[in-house]
């Protein structure tokens, strides 16, 4: 009789952990943020001063928003340029050295024809009243995540790789 309570107290013992590692391993599960989302929290963090521009204390702040290549040029202008003016001369999300920002609006992705891997999305706003255009594109990698492969600037035909590439 003994053995019997044993062994049923362990088979509840050992449902109860295989319960609750089951329920453990499901909140792991990582969140796919759409394009949008990746390009409205790069605002925020720019805003709150936490962004990946300009700093060279933390090579995640910048791997967390752009692709391995983008993140390498970013990161090699901010650390060469050492505190002083570098590839960048301005704010790469506004393209612009003075800001008086409104009307700023983060639009939908466009995702590519027939290659859902990449997606577009465009911010508009009006710089001291002046309707200006920023394009990202972002890419999805391997592990599905979305990630800025680039940043496009209509209104001068420029690039970010462009221009921290000195191209």
């Amino acid at each position: 009789m003994k053995t019997k309570i044993l062994f049923a107290a362990a088979l509840i013992l050992a449902l109860a952990c295989a319960g609750a590692a089951q329920s453990k391993s499901k909140t792991k599960k990582k969140t796919i943020l759409a394009p949008n989302t990746i390009v409205k929290n790069l605002y925020a963090a720019e805003k709150a001063g936490t962004g990946p521009f300009f700093q060279t204390k933390s090579r995640a702040r910048v791997d967390k928003y752009f692709t391995k290549a983008l993140g390498d040029l970013i990161w090699k202008d901010a650390v060469a340029s050492n505190g002083e003016v570098g590839a960048l001369d301005g704010d790469p999300l506004f393209n612009a050295q003075d800001m008086k920002i409104t009307g700023f609006k983060i639009g939908k992705p466009e995702y590519g024809e027939g290659n859902l891997n990449v997606a577009d999305v465009a911010v508009t706003f009006k710089n001291f009243g002046e309707e200006k255009t920023v394009l990202f594109r972002l890419e999805r990698g391997t592990n599905k995540t979305w990630k800025i492969g680039n940043i496009f600037y209509p209104s001068d035909g420029s690039s970010l790789k462009e221009i921290l590439s000195g191209n």
